[in-house]
């Protein structure tokens, strides 16, 4: 195994996904300033590196909730969430905006919907408007744009989100940064016998069976299963994966240093994939 991760050094495009509550306090659903910095540390540190990077950041919807006094957990009309999407999406990149550039960098926001990605003319520029981003040193903040999106055209999870993100870009490394440590044989939370896999060589039937719907947060959206669908998405393509806990976001340099860190997904590029078809299931 250590052959593998050896190999994620030489990694040049990386794809990072955050979710909600990892960039919030659960006591108060606030943010986190001193992860966030610690984020953007970590991620300018690899862009110094003269690697692409790529930011794919929940946090929109429960900003914006935050903003305007309405509880993370209250269920509420598409209406009222777009709303709320608009609010917290200005306040969510005026924080990552103030926190790169103290590090130099430039950084940008990219809005996604599914109909980007299955139109053919908009998943073109889509493309060409990442790769010159990168070219330019720029490191995209990437999220679904909550403001328009209904359901008929919503992506439903950033973890689905991140691994398409990382097909259209030809990336060659998808880091999922989550409330689990990786992937278990069961939901460690509920089996104490459950047993940890520290790489995964190929997605078997068995694999994707180890998918749970729960998640252990009350603003995400995404579990166990969502990642797994993450992984046959991002693998498919040609990008290894990692799912690993974003308690301590430092681990991504140890990731990028090869170390044994969180569930690591074996890229098997299909060469029948095509990403549009991916939207359109």
């Amino acid at each position: 195994m250590d052959q593998y991760r050896e190999l994620i050094k030489g990694k040049q495009r990386i794809v990072v996904k955050i979710g909600s509550s990892s960039l919030r306090h659960p006591e108060t659903g606030d943010f986190d300033y001193i992860k966030m910095e610690t984020l953007v540390r970590e991620l300018c540190n690899i862009r110094n590196q003269g690697k692409d990077v790529i930011l794919v950041s929940s946090g929109a919807i429960a900003a914006g909730k935050k903003t305007v006094h309405i509880p993370a957990d209250d269920e509420n009309e598409v209406a009222i969430k777009q709303a709320c999407a608009a609010i917290g999406q200005a306040r969510l990149m005026m924080v990552y905006e103030r926190l790169f550039s103290q590090y130099g960098q430039v950084a940008a926001q990219v809005l996604l919907t599914k109909d980007t990605i299955a139109a053919d003319l908009n998943r073109f520029n889509a493309h060409n408007t990442f790769i010159e981003l990168l070219k330019l040193g720029v490191i995209p903040i990437v999220n679904e744009n909550d403001t328009i999106s209904t359901y008929e055209i919503e992506f439903g999870d950033n973890d689905t989100l991140s691994a398409i993100v990382a097909a259209l870009v030809d990336a060659d490394l998808l880091i999922l940064l989550s409330d689990i440590d990786g992937l278990y044989s069961d939901d460690p939370r509920k089996n104490p016998d459950a047993r940890f896999l520290p790489i995964v060589p190929r997605l078997t039937d068995d694999i994707m069976n180890m998918g749970k719907e729960s998640t252990g947060s009350d603003v995400g959206t995404g579990g166990m299963k969502s990642k797994l669908s993450a992984a046959k998405i991002a693998t498919s393509a040609g990008a290894d994966m990692i799912i690993t806990n974003a308690k301590d976001v430092r681990v991504l340099h140890r990731i990028m240093d090869g170390r044994d860190v969180g569930t690591l997904f074996l890229a098997h590029k299909d060469e029948n994939f095509y990403l549009k078809d991916v939207v359109e299931d």
